[in-house]
């Protein structure tokens, strides 16, 4: 139960409604690594080829950081007084992550890649700006996975410049 702690506490009473709308937009996060971890699975199982194996061994190295972020949402949703949704809430909308039909178009799962990081580095630049001067700990986290997510999104494109020049 929330706790009647001074106002600006994201955990009082009377920030009920700024923090469902954080665990709201937490919880889209959740959603959004736990799909990105199954697609990466996919994505770095199924490629074949020699060119594709720097990619391969670069999303299974993601697929433990993307699980981590996504604990580490839950972990918040749970401490913002949220519930952790089971997986009959999921609905998947990583379109440009589906694995390609021909296991050698390697230049498709990198673009995949790229929209997902993309997409996700929009949401938590959102979830930045409505944490701010109310949620200090959920900000300060969403930082850091910011940074992750642009590090992945930089690699990704570099691979893609790589392809593209071949």
């Amino acid at each position: 139960m929330p706790g009647s702690a001074g106002s600006r506490d994201i955990l009082s009473d009377d920030q009920a409604d700024a923090r469902a709308k954080i665990v709201e937009l937490l919880t889209q996060a959740y959603w959004m690594e736990i799909e990105t971890v199954m697609s990466y699975i996919a994505n770095s199982t199924n490629p074949d080829g020699v060119r594709a194996q720097e990619v391969v061994r670069s999303l299974a190295a993601d697929v433990a950081e993307e699980l981590g972020h996504a604990q580490l949402f839950a972990k918040r949703i749970k401490e913002l007084y949220g519930t952790v949704p089971g997986s009959k809430a999921f609905a998947a909308s990583q379109d440009a992550l589906q694995p390609p039909a021909d296991s050698l178009d390697i230049e498709y799962v990198i673009r995949g890649v790229i929209d997902a990081e993309r997409g996700a580095i929009r949401h938590y630049t959102r979830l930045i700006a409505a944490t701010e001067g109310i949620d200090p700990v959920t900000q300060d986290m969403l930082t850091t996975i910011l940074a992750d997510e642009q590090n992945h999104l930089r690699t990704f494109e570099g691979f893609l410049r790589e392809y593209q020049q071949s």
